[in-house]
Parts: structure tokens; C-alpha cells; sequence
């Protein structure tokens, strides 16, 4: 009888429930290893969310706090390091803390958020309370911390060093501290208009526990962006910072392909290697090629019930993507050629800026504003390099298929909208399709299509060059209030790519995209319109009573189209 199949831990982020509950565990408790032969003081580590940073700070803290089970590392790369095992297992005290929900519309409530994470990290050393080697002064000051009496901000800031002091005393040893999502408090605030608030909550918080501290062993923060260090960790000397683009630890965040093929194989899924690469690989950290966890995951999982499961954007769904459409709906005509040769699979060479402030990214002068907002899309995994930087000269591209949906998806809202808001052309364009005037039709996409972003004629799969000429008409047409538009429709012996009705017209029509090689416009047209006839996709219109059916082969080239037409009733 087969053996059951291990669970896949989607969203499960405690290191100890993953190696008790039966998860199936990638392993990376090499990241121990490679932290403690290497460490600063502080050590700031920066990686794009949903990339392994939560779960593996939860595996330092299961490693180094007192009790730990030692049977929890059994097996694993750690486990063949037997001195660090001795030396440091289960042998520091952990100060945890994840920063991702301090948040809110006002400062007020942000720093009441703070207040509640320290509160709660807390609450896991009550212990305290009854330590013979606290005296009682230092007694009540660890019970403010538990009843949550941050009233003065100074007691506030203070809290994490108070906290460091008194178990460094109670367990006789210097405490490793961990700070989780650490940026995310500064992204709310810009969001919400308190960013120079808590940038000074923040940057005494650290100060306080971070500098000069007799108390800490050494620290270790994460988050995605790497915080200018005169912004909040002003004063720190001892201070080491680990980006994408560095060597150290490239390969303990995200999976590396041996893992990757590791984990299909182990749910007999190999077949679906080729497709997940091209979905959701294309990071490179370092010199290590990188897939995104959360998208192999939870794609494994479907593709475990069903091997025909098709391909799904998880991490695009896990972000705001708003950055995105920032540097699209700001662009210049110089940045809307730069992402026109991203989309098309090209990369672009860019100086980026190492270390960002949110302010940066108000600056007046659009061609520093864009730069900073090439710097965050890199650091934040929608970008990555090509090869190793040399003078901060980045040569950038989008990573896979999955990140190159959300830069069409987003090209697309911002086209839709600009093109509707020329309400006569919109009128216009929307009567040739419905009236069967493909001339106007032809002459109006093309005018259309002039001024958005293009797709290059490059080594891009011609499907999915297709795919985004489809999705841009698709977009447009989808917006007329009493048409029913559908995509992908099946219809005689296949499946059209746009199908229309018009019911209080009995009008439909039906368009065949096609994407023309090299300008060969007539020839693709003529495949479309052969297509259409040979399949027979005007009999769902024909059975649904549309008394007017237009036909329309489309094939786009660039910035280009050409249109071949025929009236079927």
C-alpha cells in the first residue's frame, strides 16, 4: 500500500507545526549554519513577501529559545553540524516580534498596534513575574509591559530594550532578537499621511534595543525594502545588510530548482517542471536562481488533485501591485518604451538606489521619482537582474510569467481607461464593430493602439504575444454597458476569442486575434477568417437568434493592425 502523502504547508508559517503535524518540509536550516559562522550585530536581511522570511525567522526562534526539542531538527541540514547544535541550541533567549500588522489610519492606531505586538511577545515570559533574580522594581516594569501601559511613547520605545534587559538578567545569557516585516509600519504610514511619526517611533524603538546593547547577542530583521540607515537605524556601527543582490543566504529564501524538482517528484507531479519554471521561477538572488514558494505551493497542491490543473497567479494576489500601476500611469514616453521591452522578454539596464525612503518617492523631479520606483519594483520581486550588478548598473527583467500577467493586467486597466475617456473616438470605434464598418474599425485600433505600450516582435511565445493584443480589445469591449462580451467561448468545433452579442440589435459578431510575424498582416488575416469558417463560430450566435453576424479577422503587429471582415447573416 502507498504511503500517505505528507501535507503541503500553504500559509502555515510555525516552523514547529510544519515538523509535528506532517507538512511537508523544504529544507532551510542551512540559513542557521550560514547566520552564526557570519553574523553581525545586527543583520538586516531583505527579501519580496511570500518568499519564506516569517517561516524561517520562526525556525531561529524554535532553534536558539530554551526547551526547544531537539528532535524538531532530526534529518535536517543543521543536524550534521553537531558543535553549532551544542552550542547553540536551545541555549538563548528569543525576543520574536513581527511588525507586519502595525498599521492603521491614523498614527494613533499604528502605534496602539505596536504597543499590542510587544504586549503579546510579552505574554510568553510571565515567568518573569516570579524570577528570583528580578528585583521588584524591574518586576513592575516587566508588568507594565503586560498590561499594556504604553500611555507615554517613551515607555514605548523603550519597551523592546526593557524587555532585553530583564531576560538577559533572568536566564544569565544575551538575547537574540527578531524583528519580522520590519518596513511594513513605514508603508502604512505614507499610505496614510503619518510617515515622519513613525519614522521616529520606529527609528528610537531600534536605537534603544539595537545600539550598544550589553543584552543582545545579535539581532537579525527582515522585510522587503532595505530602509535608508539614516532614516531609522541611524548610529548603528555593527550593522550588516543581506539584499537580493547579495550571495549570503540567496539560496535559504525562495527554492532552488533542486528543490523544485525535489517536491514535484515527491507528489509524482514531474510533468508540470517545465510549466512551473516558466510561471514561477526567474528570481535571481546572488548568483542563485530562485523560484517564489508560495506559487510552487500552492500550485503543487492543485496539481496533486488534478495534473491538468491549469496555472494560477498566486503571489499576485498576495500584493497590492500598486507600484505597478504607478510607474505606468506616470510614465513617460522613455519609461513606456522601457516597459515595452520588458513585456516583450528584453531586459533594460538600470542604476538603481540601494536604500529608499517613502519621501523619496514624492520627489518633484520625474526622472528621480522613477528611479526610485525602478528601485522598489526590483527590491519587491517584480523586476530582478539578469546578471551580477557592476556600479549599482542593474540590467533588470521581468522574472516569469506570472509577474508578466500582472504588468499586462495593469498596462491594460490603465489603457482601458484613457481610451474611454475620449468619449467621441470611444463612440466612434464601438459603431464600426457593431455596424461592420471594418475600415473605421482597422483605422481607430490603430489610433488606439498608437498611443499605448506595444509588445516587441521578440522570442516571446507567439501565444502569449497574442494573448495581449486579445486581452487589450477583450478589456475595451468588455466596458459597453448592454453588449455581452465573452472570451474563450466554445462555439461550433472550438472556441472563439471574442464573441458579442448585441440582444436589443440581434447584432453579433465574432473576432478571431491573431498576432502577425513580422508584419505578414494579409496572410494572418487570412488564417483568421479561415478559421472562423472552417469551425463554425458563428453557430452559438446563429442558435442565440442574432439576426446580423459580422466576422472580423484581427492581426496585430506592433503598434499596428490589420482588419479582414465578412458579413455571415
Amino acid at each position: 500500500m502507498e504511503q500517505e502523502k505528507k501535507k503541503l504547508p500553504i500559509g502555515i508559517e510555525m516552523f514547529r507545526k510544519i515538523r509535528t503535524a506532517g507538512f511537508y518540509y523544504v529544507d532551510k536550516t542551512g540559513f542557521i549554519k550560514e547566520l552564526l559562522n557570519s553574523w553581525a550585530e545586527v543583520n538586516l536581511i531583505t527579501r519580496p513577501r511570500r518568499f519564506g522570511k516569517t517561516l524561517n525567522m520562526d525556525m531561529l526562534r524554535t532553534f536558539f529559545e530554551p526547551g526547544t526539542d531537539p528532535t524538531l531538527f532530526q534529518g535536517l541540514k543543521i543536524s550534521e553540524y553537531s558543535d553549532l547544535c551544542n552550542t547553540y541550541m536551545g541555549k538563548y533567549p528569543v525576543i520574536s516580534i513581527s511588525l507586519k500588522d502595525v498599521q492603521g489610519n491614523s498614527f494613533e492606531e499604528a502605534r496602539d498596534m505596536l504597543g499590542s505586538v510587544i504586549n503579546e511577545e510579552a505574554m510568553n515570559y510571565q515567568m518573569l513575574m516570579d524570577s528570583q533574580k528580578l528585583t521588584e522594581y524591574e518586576k513592575k516594569q516587566f508588568e507594565r509591559l503586560l498590561l499594556e501601559d504604553f500611555e507615554k511613547t517613551s515607555f514605548l520605545t523603550g519597551s523592546l530594550k526593557s524587555l532585553l534587559s530583564l531576560l538577559s538578567k533572568h536566564y544569565g545569557k544575551q538575547v537574540i532578537l527578531l524583528i519580522d516585516e520590519y518596513d511594513v509600519p513605514l508603508d502604512k504610514a505614507y499610505q496614510n499621511n503619518y510617515y515622519p511619526q513613525m519614522v521616529s517611533l520606529i527609528r528610537s524603538l531600534f536605537s534603544q534595543a539595537l545600539k550598544t546593547n550589553r543584552h543582545l547577542q545579535f539581532a537579525v530583521i527582515t522585510g522587503c525594502l532595505r530602509i535608508a540607515k539614516e532614516s531609522i537605524f541611524t548610529g548603528l556601527n555593527n550593522f550588516k545588510v543581506r539584499t537580493i543582490s547579495d550571495t549570503d543566504y540567496a539560496e535559504h529564501f525562495g527554492f532552488t530548482d533542486d528543490e523544485v524538482r525535489s517536491l514535484l517528484a515527491y507528489y509524482s507531479i514531474e510533468d508540470a517542471y517545465d510549466t512551473i519554471k516558466e510561471w514561477y521561477d526567474g528570481y535571481h538572488f546572488g548568483e542563485t536562481n530562485i523560484y517564489c514558494p508560495w506559487d510552487v505551493l500552492n500550485q503543487c497542491d492543485k496539481l496533486r488533485v488534478s495534473k491538468d490543473a491549469p496555472m494560477e497567479a498566486y503571489w499576485e494576489n498576495s500584493s497590492s501591485n500598486a507600484i505597478v500601476k504607478d510607474i505606468i500611469v506616470n510614465s513617460t514616453a522613455t519609461t513606456r518604451n522601457q516597459i515595452e521591452t520588458l513585456i516583450s522578454g528584453e531586459s533594460i539596464e538600470k542604476i538603481l538606489i540601494p536604500e529608499l525612503t517613502y519621501t523619496d518617492l514624492d520627489n518633484e523631479d520625474q526622472e528621480i521619482r522613477q528611479t526610485y520606483l525602478w528601485s522598489i519594483l526590483f527590491a519587491t520581486g517584480y523586476l530582478t537582474d539578469v546578471r551580477k550588478p557592476e556600479n549599482r548598473l542593474h540590467q533588470l527583467t521581468i522574472p516569469n510569467r506570472e509577474i508578466l500577467g500582472i504588468y499586462t493586467d495593469k498596462i491594460r486597466s490603465w489603457f482601458q481607461s484613457k481610451i474611454i475617456n475620449n468619449t467621441a473616438r470611444w463612440n466612434r470605434f464601438c459603431n464600426a464593430v457593431k455596424t461592420g464598418n471594418a475600415a473605421d474599425f482597422q483605422t481607430l485600433f490603430n489610433e488606439i493602439m498608437s498611443e499605448s505600450v506595444s509588445i516587441r516582435d521578440t522570442f516571446v511565445k507567439k501565444e502569449l504575444k497574442e494573448s495581449f493584443y486579445h486581452g487589450m480589445l477583450l478589456g475595451l469591449l468588455q466596458t459597453v454597458a448592454d453588449w455581452i462580451v465573452k472570451s474563450n467561448l466554445e462555439s461550433g468545433i472550438g472556441f472563439t476569442d471574442i464573441l458579442i452579442e448585441i440582444p436589443a440589435e440581434k447584432i453579433g459578431c465574432i473576432i478571431e486575434m491573431k498576432y502577425a510575424e513580422n508584419g505578414a498582416y494579409d496572410d494572418v488575416c487570412s488564417q483568421a477568417m479561415k478559421q472562423i469558417e472552417d469551425n463554425n463560430y458563428t453557430t452559438l450566435l446563429m442558435q442565440h437568434d442574432m439576426k446580423v453576424i459580422h466576422t472580423y479577422g484581427v492581426a496585430c503587429y506592433k503598434k499596428s493592425c490589420r482588419i479582414a471582415y465578412k458579413r455571415i447573416a
